[in-house]
Formats: C-alpha cells, sequence, structure tokens
C-alpha cells in the first residue's frame, strides 16, 4: 500500500509546529524562571549571518502553508512577517495550524504529478512533480528551519530534549 500526499505532508507539519509551540512555551518558562524578557530570544542567531529565531518560526510555518497551497492550487493566508515577540510567533503557529487543517484530504491525495513551481528570487523558478516537491523540498526546507529553531532555544539555555522535538512520541 501507498502512502498518500495527505497523510505525508499535514500530519507532520500540525505535528511537528505543535511541537515548536510547546518549545516556544518552554522558552518563556525558562526566562521567566531566570528573569529575563522572553523576548529576547526572538532575535538570537548563531552566526552573524543567518536569520534570527523569528524569521525560523515564519519560514517553517510558510513553508508548511505554502507546500500545501502550491500542491492543492488553493491560496494560502498571507502573514505580515511581523512578530516581535514569543506570543505574537506562537500566534503565527496556531494561524498556521488552523489553516492547515482546514484543508480537506481530497484535495492533496492524488497530486504527486501535479506541476510545482517554486519562485526564486534572481533565477528561474524550480520545478518539480508534486511528490517530488514534497519529499525533496518542501519537507526538507521545513524540517530546516524547525531545527534551527529548535537548535537557537537549545543554544540559549532552554530545557529541550529530543522528546520536544519529536512529541514525545
Amino acid at each position: 500500500m501507498s502512502i498518500s500526499m495527505s497523510s505525508a505532508s499535514v500530519p507532520i507539519f500540525v505535528s511537528m509546529l505543535g511541537n515548536l509551540s510547546k518549545c516556544l512555551a518552554k522558552a518563556r518558562a525558562h526566562a521567566e524562571a531566570k528573569k529575563f524578557d522572553p523576548n529576547v530570544l526572538v532575535t538570537v542567531r548563531l552566526a552573524p549571518d543567518m536569520l534570527p529565531f523569528k524569521n525560523q518560526i515564519q519560514i517553517a510555518c510558510d513553508s508548511a502553508k505554502l507546500c500545501v497551497a502550491r500542491l492543492t492550487g488553493t491560496d494560502a493566508p498571507v502573514f505580515e512577517d511581523n512578530e516581535a515577540t514569543l506570543s505574537e510567533l506562537e500566534a503565527r503557529i496556531a494561524k498556521t495550524l488552523a489553516w492547515l487543517e482546514s484543508v480537506p484530504r481530497e484535495k492533496l491525495d492524488g497530486t504527486e504529478e501535479k506541476q510545482v513551481s517554486v519562485p526564486r528570487r534572481n533565477s528561474e523558478p524550480l520545478k518539480y512533480s508534486g511528490e517530488q516537491y514534497l519529499k525533496h523540498y518542501a519537507l526538507p526546507n521545513f524540517f530546516f528551519h524547525v531545527t534551527t529553531a529548535y537548535a537557537l532555544l537549545r543554544h540559549n539555555g532552554v530545557d529541550l530534549g529530543k522528546a520536544d522535538f519529536l512529541g514525545g512520541r
């Protein structure tokens, strides 16, 4: 039996974004316990040339919603990328989750051969079949940003472990 495009996408995005939201809650608790403003975490980065924590959350959310939108031929909600607090980042995750969960499975299933085009800033768009796009672009990109967000929190002392990343399943 083969897996479906819906089972290989939305549940993974939902699970990992839910785990990420719990990591943000742990970050807030850590900051309160250490008596510092939790919102300083919004701008942390591992290297000067990398995007800060807030961008990792924004891009993880965008990766999930744009994947589903491209595969289903629907419009993803547009968020302004103006989050400046952990609460606002948590709200962005919640809005993304709500939209993902609203997409009917039947809109995703059968999109394996659908042609997907991913725009790029300074060159021609990337072209994929739906299945290639999901497996070789959307999911790796999503996990890159979720993992980076996790690493930034961990690097800044938040008590996180593998179970937090995976959701303890």
